[in-house]
């Protein structure tokens, strides 16, 4: 039992009321166990609500379906089958690429998620509470990632059933893109989660965000190779970082040789998630009404008076 701590009761009388005594704040031996019981509560507050409802299951799993049949009903059979490689179909080609792609969505719902919290005031009781801002923006991140598991999920087994994927690397190789995948969504979560923390507005998130990924997705090798782009955007594509993670989920997929793509995923989705990470902190932790148009008012205000001085 906790001690207890006589305190006054309000009144004239001497009377006393017994109030047991919190422990200490930051307990050297329990903060640990209690700092990981945050984030796991966190974390399941965002599982649960993605997960715990049907409808978001549901329309999660239907999105890369359909762009699954659009891109290979439609736009595969007006690929040109000399631009890929012999024996390969553009389904092949194709649904390593989604695997990477359909976490596009994903991200920016997960930005779209944290401006909501931020106008929901849920955000604003947690900076009351001792909770650490990142196991907040974990948590927020964790839900998303669960999202884009039931995505590449549904997309794989539609693949597989209705379209006859299957890839020379089996299924070592489809796990290997998998996790992959999952890997370089969470960057993207990253970078949407840091534009949330500092624009805390859902329309601008979402008209940077179509000038963010849509670049990055097309300007690349997830559709065709690169080699069939124009000159100036096969030299967007040679750099691009989605091209690394594309080819590298391809040649995982397919058995193919890795190269250099497998590190070059790697090295660019650990530099997204650890330079967009530190980014999303430092937004965060601004004071909640803090935004450049609160600023530029604020600055008209202090000159006011100053004008009339003058």
């Amino acid at each position: 039992m906790n001690p207890v701590t006589p305190v006054a009761a309000p009144g004239p009388g001497p009377s006393v009321a017994a109030v047991p005594d919190s422990p200490p704040p930051h307990s050297g031996e329990s903060s640990q166990p209690r700092e990981l019981a945050q984030l796991w509560v966190l974390a399941a507050r965002q599982i649960g609500a993605i997960c715990g409802d049907p409808r978001i299951v549901v329309l999660a799993a239907v999105q890369p379906i359909v762009m699954l049949l659009l891109f290979t009903q439609i736009f595969g059979r007006m690929a040109n089958p000399a631009l890929f490689p012999p024996g390969v179909t553009y389904t092949d080609y194709l649904v390593p690429a989604l695997l990477i792609t359909t976490g596009i969505g994903s991200a920016q719902a997960a930005g779209v998620g944290l401006v909501r919290d931020s106008e929901s005031g849920i955000v604003q009781r947690f900076r009351f509470l001792p909770v650490r801002p990142l196991y907040v923006l974990l948590a927020r991140s964790s839900g998303d990632i669960c999202r884009v598991a039931i995505q590449l999920a549904a997309l794989l087994v539609c693949a597989r059933v209705g379209l006859g994927f299957s890839p020379a690397g089996g299924l070592v190789g489809l796990v290997g893109a998998f996790l992959l995948s999952l890997l370089v969504c969470w960057s993207m979560i990253w970078i949407f989660l840091a534009l949330a923390a500092w624009l805390r507005s859902v329309e601008v998130l979402g008209s940077i965000g179509f000038f963010v990924m849509s670049p990055l997705m097309f300007a690349s090798s997830a559709f065709i190779p690169v080699e069939a782009l124009p000159g100036w955007v096969r030299v967007v594509a040679t750099v691009n970082p989605l091209t690394y993670a594309v080819d590298a989920s391809r040649n995982l997929a397919l058995d193919w040789d890795l190269g250099n793509s497998l590190l070059g995923a790697l090295l660019s989705s650990a530099g997204l998630i650890t330079v967009m990470c530190l980014l999303a902190l430092r937004g965060f932790k601004r004071p909640p009404n803090e935004s450049r148009g609160s600023f530029s008012l604020l600055r008209l205000a202090r000159r006011a008076p100053a004008n009339k001085k003058t």
